[in-house]
């Protein structure tokens, strides 16, 4: 396994924070902070999308 390059945690009104992952492999990795051993994972690609489909509003009803 390639070692997990985390960043810093997405946290919410002091609550449950979100990390986000990378490898030297073209993997990425979303985890619960604090939890890193537990992750999802799927490509770069598969990340990048979810990012641009998340800043163009499509998860907006789950808010």
């Amino acid at each position: 396994m390639s070692h997990i390059s985390w960043e810093d945690p997405f946290c919410g009104d002091s609550s449950n924070c979100f990390r986000i992952g990378t490898d030297s492999v073209g993997n990425a990795y979303i985890a619960v902070s604090g939890a890193e051993d537990h992750y999802l994972t799927d490509t770069h690609d598969a990340l990048r999308a979810l990012i641009r489909d998340i800043k163009a509003g499509k998860a907006d009803h789950l808010l």
